[in-house]
């Protein structure tokens, strides 16, 4: 299995792996259920299925994914990128209409794998990820505003898009219940301050027991605020899924075939953007098609054990990272405590109010809605991609994701096919010996410390991947991009180039670039890029770059 492109990381980390790591992956797995609990209960809420859902669904697609997966410290579960989508096959489709569709997605995924389709994430562009990753936080936070004012509907009422989400709220504001709203807003303080000032234990599991706290004992609460056992069902132990009472008919595998292409291309995005995010925190390298197989399997695993669709869930990731976790042991630890919980602690989830569950949702909506990053781009971006953007943004909130991530393709293709005809010209040329050619790089007399990299043709989404593959070693001390043959440069490849500035800041490496042409350079001073890297390092040539670099 040396060469094996599908080997999990789980097989390649155990060869050198020791005591002191199991111990620093123990730890971080505690802590990551911890933070877990609260999250894959409030998710599965937001799903539209029972409570105890999520918490299955942590712990059969947390250990698969982790033992089957390409990443070393991905965290899988349910994540609010998939609510609104399950929330709607639910409604539509039924429980057994959403196990059809993810077993299906479960074996696509793994087709993807095995066919080597890890890499084609490049090919999506980063303002479309960005405008559906903003557009679900609005459909959630939508989706909580019943729970946080606790509103509520009227007898048959079942809205399921958004804009019938906020009609249903309005009519229902008659039945608005301040003590929901005090409830709600104590635990929204507590998840903004709370992190401000101590960081040890997770701020939505102090917010579910002041909430929970707040109904048991402050008088005329109890009857003001649903708590999850006021309108689910708590089971304990193992789940069990009666395979019996599913319709398994042709009509209703037809039916669910577009739900399943959703969601195993929304898994793949997310799970694949979650290891990226993963690699730099812990300098590591992820097997995208590895990744796809183990979450392919990781959804089978959980729908088969009672849960939902999953996916790499970046804040659980990154509290693995930041707490010590180095391996996949540390997600298969995770797994293994939320199951003890399962078996032992459920039913004192009952006792969590409805609010506070929208609360922690509202801080889901916005830490992944971007918002910085999306009127940044807005701000300085050029107006083709903005339009990709805000209409992805709209139709994701409008109609759903895969209506969205098919008309924002569609157009960033057209967009581009036009960006690249624009810089297009046919003109006659005359011969020329490369002997002679005096700007051969093969002529630069380059110091052992100085890194020179020359970028050929234009810098869009489907080359983006090209800009972190630029390797700087131990003694580079100063890295020249020499871009003499970019005509043109988009909002991806900008976010790129950012982060490989970052890269040589953290490293104390000089960046300076070389005969920059005039809409790139113009894209670098509207993103704030050219003054970061400073006008100094901007070179008409590359020879004054190569003896700015020697000084």
């Amino acid at each position: 299995m040396k060469n094996f492109y599908l080997k999990p990381k789980l097989f390649s980390v155990m060869k050198s792996y020791s005591k002191q790591q199991f111990g620093k992956d123990l730890v971080a797995g505690v802590i990551v259920a911890i933070i877990a609990l609260p999250l894959s209960i409030a998710l599965a809420l937001a799903s539209g299925v029972e409570p105890a859902c999520g918490i299955y669904t942590a712990i059969a697609a947390g250990f698969a994914v982790s033992f089957f997966g390409g990443s070393r410290i991905q965290i899988a579960g349910p994540t609010a990128a998939f609510a609104s989508i399950v929330a709607g096959i639910v409604a539509t489709q039924g429980m057994d209409g959403l196990f059809i569709a993810t077993i299906i997605a479960g074996i696509l995924l793994i087709l993807m794998g095995v066919f080597r389709f890890g890499s084609l994430i490049k090919f999506i562009p980063h303002t479309i990820t960005t405008g559906f990753t903003s557009g679900i936080a609005v459909t959630i936070l939508v989706g909580q505003i019943k729970d946080f004012l606790g509103l509520t509907y009227a007898e048959g009422v079942k809205p399921i898009e958004t804009i019938e989400k906020i009609e249903a709220n309005i009519e229902a504001i008659s039945t608005f219940s301040w003590q929901a709203l005090v409830v709600g807003a104590v635990c929204l303080a507590i998840l903004i301050i709370y992190p401000r000032f101590e960081k040890k234990l997770p701020p939505s599991l102090i917010a579910v027991v002041v909430g929970a706290l707040m109904v048991a004992f402050i008088p005329g609460f109890d009857e003001g605020v649903f708590t999850i056992q006021d309108l689910y069902t708590i089971p304990s132990g193992l789940p069990k899924v009666d395979f019996a009472g599913m319709d398994f008919s042709f009509e209703k595998i037809s039916a669910v075939l577009p739900d399943a292409f959703t969601i195993a291309i929304l898994a793949a995005i997310e799970s694949l953007l979650s290891c990226v995010v993963a690699d730099s925190m812990v300098n590591s390298r992820h097997n995208s098609n590895a990744e796809l197989v183990g979450q392919g399997i990781g959804n089978i695993a959980s729908v088969l054990f009672g849960g939902i669709p999953a996916t790499g869930a970046i804040a659980r990731t990154a509290a693995n990272a930041k707490n010590g976790g180095r391996t996949p042991v540390a997600g298969m630890v995770h797994a293994v405590v939320l199951l003890l919980v399962l078996l032992f602690l459920m039913p004192y989830a009952g006792l969590i109010p409805m609010p506070a569950i929208a609360a922690i949702l509202f801080m889901v909506a916005y830490n992944m809605s971007e918002w910085k990053k999306f009127v940044r781009i807005v701000k300085t971006a050029p107006k083709s991609d903005i339009l990709i953007l805000v209409t992805t943004f709209a139709l994701t909130i409008l109609f759903d994701l895969v209506i969205a991530i098919a008309v924002g393709m569609v157009l960033a293709a057209m967009l581009f096919m036009k960006r690249m005809s624009d810089e297009t010209s046919v003109n006659g040329w005359k011969y020329i010996d490369p002997e002679t050619d005096e700007d051969s790089i093969d002529l630069k007399a380059v110091p052992k410390d100085v890194r020179v990299y020359e970028i050929s043709g234009p810098l869009f989404f489907g080359a983006a991947d090209k800009i972190p593959a630029i390797i700087l070693k131990d003694y580079t001390r100063c890295l020249i991009l020499r871009m003499r043959a970019v005509p043109s440069l988009d909002a991806t490849a900008m976010n790129a180039l950012e982060v490989l500035l970052e890269k040589c800041q953290k490293q104390n490496v000089r960046l300076i670039l070389s005969h920059v042409n005039e809409q790139p350079l113009q894209a670098m001073k509207k993103s704030g890029f050219f003054d970061a890297v400073g006008e100094e390092n901007f070179c008409a040539h590359i020879d004054e770059a190569l003896k700015k670099a020697e000084k």
